[in-house]
C-alpha cells in the first residue's frame, strides 16, 4: 500500500487556522479585556489573526483595550505563531528534499550547498528556540534597564514591557503596550536599535542563521540562498534608510522636528520596519507619498525565506532580478556566482511573485468597492501591510467597517500562510511528462 502523499499547504493551512480559532476562544474571555464589556468577536478575531500571523495590526488601543491576562496571551500568540512559522518553513523545505530521489539529492547537495540537511532537523529546530530566546532575552534586558534608568519606570513594569516588546521585535509582530507605540522614544538609541537589531534577525531565517554559524569564516562556501538573502538584506537595509532620510528630511510630521541623530535613527528605524517588523517611531500617515511608496515596495519585498518576516521574500525578488538580467543580456542560462539556478526554481520564484500581486491588486479591489470614501494609496498600504504581516497602518485600519476589517484579516492569513504553502506546493508538484509538444514562440512584449 502507498503511503499516503504528504500535503504541506493543507497541513499549514490548518495549523494557523487552529491557532487563530484558539486565540479567538481565550481572546473573548471577559478576563481578556481591560473593561467591564466582554472583547467583540471581530475585535477578538482580528487581533487573534494578527498576533499568529506576526503581523501586529490592530483595531483597538493594545495599551487599554485588553487586561494583563490579555497582553500576556498577545505575547503566548506572538511567540507561538513566529516559532510555528520558522518551523514549519524549515520542515517543509526538508520535506521537499526528501520528496527528491537519489540522484536528485545528490545534485542538490552540490548545486545548491545547502546548510540545512536531513539528520539536521533536530539541531536546526533547536538552533531556532536557542536564538529566538537568546535575542529576546538580551532585547528585554536593554530595554527593562533603559526604561527603568532613564525613565524612572519601576523593574517590574520596565521588566514587563522588555519582555513583551523583545517577543514582539523578534517575532517581527508590532503590538504594544503604549498607546503611542514607540514614538516616544523615536530619539533613543538604547531603545529602537536592539529592537530593530531583532527585528533584522528575526527576519533572516533560521536555514541562514543555520549556515552562517557553522560557516562563519567562509562566506565563499555559503549556498545561493544565504548570499541572496544576507546581501539583498543589507541592500534593503541600506536603500530604506537613505530613502526615508532624504524624502522625510523636511516633512515637519516625521524626521523634521528632529536633530540630525535623531533623524539618522528614526530613518534607520523606519527604513528597516516596512520589511515585516510592525513598529514605528513616527507617523507612517503623515509620510510623503513618495516615502510611501517606498514603504510599500519594502512590504511586498520583505524579509527572509523560513523566517518570521512576511512578503514574497528576499531570495524570491532577487532571483527574479537576475532571471530579467539573463534575459536582458540574452544568455541562456541565469547565474549567481557559479552555480546555475534550476529552471523549476526560477519558474517558482515568478509564480510566488505574481500571485503575490495579483493578491495585494485584487485585496485593495475588494477594499475600495466595500469602504466609500477612501483614497486609493491608503487602501493599498493597508492591504499589503496586512499581505506582508508588516502590521504598519496610516491610520485607516480602526476606521474601516466590519466588512473592510475582515478583508484585512484575510490578508493577513493568506499572506502569512499563503507563501509557504504555494511555495512548498509547487516543490511537490513536480512532474515530467513522458512527451513534449512542439515548440511554439508567441511575441512577447
Amino acid at each position: 500500500m502507498r503511503p499516503a502523499r504528504p500535503r504541506p499547504a493543507r497541513t499549514v493551512t490548518v495549523a494557523f487556522l487552529g491557532a487563530i480559532a484558539v486565540g479567538t476562544a481565550l481572546l473573548l474571555l471577559p478576563v481578556s479585556r481591560a473593561g467591564p464589556e466582554s472583547p467583540s468577536l471581530l475585535t477578538a478575531l482580528f487581533t487573534a489573526t494578527s498576533a499568529v500571523t506576526t503581523s501586529g495590526m490592530t483595531i483597538a488601543d493594545t495599551a487599554t483595550y485588553w487586561s494583563g491576562f490579555g497582553h500576556v496571551l498577545l505575547t503566548v500568540l506572538t511567540q507561538a505563531g513566529g516559532f510555528g512559522i520558522t518551523t514549519i518553513a524549515t520542515l517543509a523545505g526538508l520535506l521537499v528534499s526528501q520528496r527528491l530521489g537519489l540522484r536528485g539529492r545528490m545534485m542538490a547537495g552540490v548545486e545548491t550547498n545547502t546548510g540545512v540537511a536531513h539528520g539536521d532537523v533536530r539541531q536546526v529546530l533547536v538552533l531556532a528556540a536557542v536564538v529566538m530566546l537568546a535575542g529576546e532575552t538580551v532585547i528585554a534586558t536593554i530595554f527593562a534597564a533603559r526604561l527603568h534608568l532613564a525613565y524612572d519606570v519601576p523593574w517590574g513594569q520596565a521588566a514587563w514591557e522588555g519582555v513583551f516588546n523583545a517577543v514582539q521585535a523578534f517575532n517581527n509582530c508590532g503590538f504594544s503596550l503604549r498607546s503611542d507605540g514607540l514614538t516616544g522614544f523615536a530619539g533613543d538609541w538604547w531603545i529602537c536599535v536592539p529592537l530593530t537589531l531583532g527585528v533584522i534577525v528575526g527576519g533572516i531565517g533560521v536555514p541562514v542563521l543555520h549556515e552562517i554559524g557553522r560557516q562563519t569564516r567562509r562566506p565563499a562556501a555559503w549556498s545561493t540562498h544565504t548570499r541572496l538573502t544576507v546581501g539583498g538584506t543589507l541592500v534593503l537595509l541600506v536603500a530604506g534608510f537613505a530613502a526615508v532620510l532624504a524624502l522625510e528630511w523636511g516633512n515637519a510630521a516625521t524626521l523634521g522636528p528632529l536633530g540630525v541623530p535623531g533623524k539618522i535613527l528614526a530613518a534607520f528605524v523606519q527604513g528597516t520596519i516596512p520589511r515585516s517588523g510592525g513598529f514605528n517611531t513616527v507617523d507612517y500617515g503623515a509620510m510623503n507619498e513618495d516615502t510611501s511608496a517606498v514603504v510599500v515596495a519594502l512590504m511586498f519585498i520583505g524579509g527572509g525565506s523560513a523566517s518570521t518576516a512576511g512578503g514574497i521574500k528576499v531570495t524570491t525578488f532577487l532571483l527574479l532580478a537576475y532571471v530579467i538580467w539573463a534575459e536582458v543580456r540574452g544568455e541562456r542560462d541565469v547565474v549567481i556566482g557559479r552555480r546555475r539556478i534550476a529552471e523549476a526554481t526560477q519558474r517558482q520564484a515568478g509564480t510566488v511573485a505574481f500571485l503575490g500581486a495579483a493578491t495585494v491588486a485584487t485585496g485593495t479591489l475588494v477594499l475600495l468597492v466595500m469602504t466609500d470614501g477612501v483614497p486609493f494609496d491608503r487602501a493599498l498600504f493597508e492591504i499589503m501591510s496586512a499581505f506582508s504581516t508588516a502590521g504598519l497602518t496610516t491610520g485607516l485600519t480602526g476606521e474601516l467597517s466590519a466588512a473592510g476589517q475582515l478583508v484585512l484579516s484575510a490578508m493577513m492569513f493568506i499572506g502569512r500562510v499563503g507563501t509557504v504553502a504555494v511555495a512548498s506546493a509547487l516543490a511537490l508538484n513536480t512532474r515530467q511528462r513522458r512527451y513534449r509538444y512542439p515548440e511554439e514562440r508567441p511575441i512577447v512584449g
